[in-house]
Parts: structure tokens; sequence; C-alpha cells
């Protein structure tokens, strides 16, 4: 292959996720809209179901969640807006006072009659730890009766007026699940490098126009903020019919869009993430959890994947260094639209955008936590998550915890 055949290759792929890939990269057309704003446009047989469609129970999954666990009960009981809400933390084999942290917020806001704490017995063989949580959660909740399922996790905090949002945007768009991207932690060097990115690459994977699309396959969600109408979860088989899935939050997308459900995927500025990452290494093995399981543990798909990082994000700067004019123009005109197209994310998280530049080194690190990921699945430890290995080959001793 020439080196002018080759240079070409990124710049069409930039070309094609800037212009023909749902606009992935335009962020301001991610967000939630104001729960007063969407109010404005609803018909009025919507407006109805909005009023009707109030109770919900919000269930948080936790284990080992001590540090953050208390903020995040407090947020959600202090929402103001959508209705009556209850919530359910289900302790997942905690052993550092999660438990007693939740009870103890609940308390200190005098609202301790608002909160339930469960304890799910060790998960089956075929469940994920996380969802086998959950669907303790779902079955005391089912005793109530509720309209919405609220999904979130243990380290999210949610501004008062969340659930209001996210109620009256599942009634304007009739919505069976509504989730937001919720804003993550970036106080640390390592996180202003590498966290703004993990949207980007999620976002360019599940671009959320393509998601509300009824006319796309595509289905996405965010696992921190997931509301779900009842009727859906039932629809599907409850979260039984995900028992084995790691990437619970995508799975449930499939599933409720797959049996003809309405889905919708956004940002939002009213919940963020409380849980830090102090440096590369712990957001390696965050991505590295799940980045396998992504690639439906096929090594075909990693070489895929790695080949496609490097056409897309390393490429385009090694053509500056070819000596080949025609290379170097068109090397420098895929990195700038890379460069363009990354710098709405960055200014979301009040980072400067000369960032962008660094957007192929960060593509490096994601490559190589994919990598890893792909081994650990092979060695029999995949989806390791606070102790626990969820994602294992079949004929591999899982160990539980």
């Amino acid at each position: 292959m020439s080196l002018d055949i080759l240079a070409i290759a990124p710049l069409i792929v930039w070309l094609y996720l800037v212009l023909a890939r749902g606009g992935f990269w335009r962020v301001a057309r991610q967000f939630a809209p104001p729960a007063a704003n969407l109010a404005a446009d609803q018909a009025a047989d919507q407006a109805a179901d909005q009023a009707a469609a109030r109770h919900v129970v919000a269930i948080i999954p936790a284990r080992n969640e001590a540090p953050v666990i208390a903020d995040a009960v407090r947020s959600l009981l202090l929402q103001q807006g959508g209705g009556s809400l209850h919530v359910i933390v289900v302790d997942d084999g905690s052993s550092d006072g999660t438990r007693a942290a939740a009870l103890d917020a609940a308390a200190g806001l005098g609202l301790a009659g608002r909160l339930s704490v469960l304890t799910a017995p060790p998960p089956p063989a075929e469940w994920s730890g996380k969802v086998w949580a959950m669907s303790h959660g779902v079955a005391a909740a089912s005793r109530c009766n509720p309209d919405f399922i609220w999904f979130t996790d243990a380290d999210i905090h949610h501004d008062p007026d969340e659930l209001g949002m996210l109620i009256s945007l599942a009634a304007a768009r009739r919505a069976d699940l509504v989730s937001c991207m919720v804003k993550l932690h970036v106080a640390t060097a390592a996180e202003r490098w590498l966290i703004p990115a993990f949207v980007f690459f999620f976002l360019k994977l599940y671009p959320p126009a393509w998601i509300a699309s009824p006319h796309e396959r595509t289905a996405g969600a965010a696992g921190g903020c997931m509301l779900v109408r009842t009727t859906a979860l039932e629809r599907i088989g409850g979260l039984a019919s995900l028992r084995s899935q790691i990437i619970d939050d995508c799975a449930l997308a499939r599933a409720i869009k797959g049996t003809g459900g309405s889905i919708w995927l956004g940002l939002t500025r009213s919940a963020r993430s409380t849980r830090p990452y102090g440096s590369a290494a712990e957001i390696g093995r965050m991505i590295s959890r799940t980045a396998f399981n992504q690639l439906r543990h096929s090594w075909l798909l990693l070489a895929a994947t790695l080949a496609g990082l490097t056409v897309t994000y390393l490429l385009p700067p090694l053509l500056l260094l070819s000596g080949h004019a025609f290379a170097i123009a068109l090397g420098a005109a895929a990195w700038l639209m890379m460069c363009l197209a990354y710098a709405p994310m960055l200014r979301f998280y009040g980072l400067s955008s000369i960032r962008a530049l660094s957007l192929p080194a960060v593509a490096l690190f994601y490559a190589l936590a994919t990598v890893h990921s792909a081994v650990q699945y092979a060695r029999g430890r995949g989806g390791r998550w606070k102790g626990r290995v969820q994602d294992v080959r079949i004929g591999v001793e899982e160990p539980r915890g």
C-alpha cells in the first residue's frame, strides 16, 4: 500500500465520524433539556401521563461504598418534584460499613422512613453481581407498584431537580428508558487527561441520535442514571433476562428497544460522579473491566479494534513525520478534524481545547487497556470489581465474594 493511499484513510474516517456518525461529538445537542422546557412542549395526553406517573423507586446497588454512598442517598431523598420517591439500597456483600452510612444519611435528614436497605446474598454463578443486586431491589420495589424504577450508582450526586427532569423527559418522548451520562470526576491530573475521552469514545460508540431513533438498531444507556418504566421491565422479562451481563446498562437498553420500546440517552449537568480516580492505573483498570466483554470476547474484533484505533488516532500524527508533503497535509487535516471533534467535550469538562492534541496518546492508553482486558479474560480474571471476578470463560472457576 502506497503512503498516499494510507494517508487518505484517517481523513476518510474522520469525515465519516464528523459528518455521518449522528453528530455524537456535538455536545451541546446531547444535553437533557430543563424540565420546564419539556413541560411546555408536551401535548395534553403526554402531560396527563406525566402527572399520573409519579411514584418512583430509586435503587442503588452498593458494594463497599461507605465513602460515597451517604452523599448519594441524601441527594436522592432531597429530590424536589417528580412525585413520591422511595430509595432502596441493596448491600452487595459489603464489609466497610456501607449499610450504616446509608442509614445514617437518611436519619440525619429525618427521612429514614423513605429508605430501605436490603442485603443481597452472594450471586449465583450465572449472575453478575451488580445485576443480581439490582434484581433484589426491583423485587422489593414491586411491592410498592411504582410507575418508574430509577437505577443509579452509589457514587452519583443528583441535583434536586434531576428526577423532575427525567420524568418530564420520559413523558414528553413517551420513552420507556431515559438515561443520562453523568458528569464524571475530573479533579486529578490523570482524570483531566483521560476521563473526557471516556465519554467521547462512549458517545462515538453509542450516538445519542441513533439511540433515540426507532429506525436505528443502536441502543445504549449509562448505568449511573437510568429511569425505566416498570411496564418496560416486565415486557423484557425483568432483570433475569440480563443476568449474565456485566455491561448491564447497554444490555438493558438493547432489551427494551428490541421489544419495541423507546429509549433516550444524553448528557446532564445536574448529576455527577463523586468517585475519584487518583492515577492512570486506576482509570486503566476501570476501562479494562469491561472492554473485552464489549468486544464479545472476540480476538478478531480485538485485532480490528486495534487496527481501527491505529488508523483513526495514531496514524495522523505519524504522517507528520513521513517527510512526504501530501501525506503530511492529509495527516494534519485528519488531526485537525480530530481536535475539533474532541474540543466540545473538553469544554464541557472545563478544560482547555489545546488538550485535544493529546487524543492520539489517550487513544493509545485506551488501546493498551483493552489489550489488558483481553489478557485478564484469558487468565480467568475478567471483569474484576471490588474483589469479584465477573467475566470468565466457560469452565474457569470463578471466585465469589
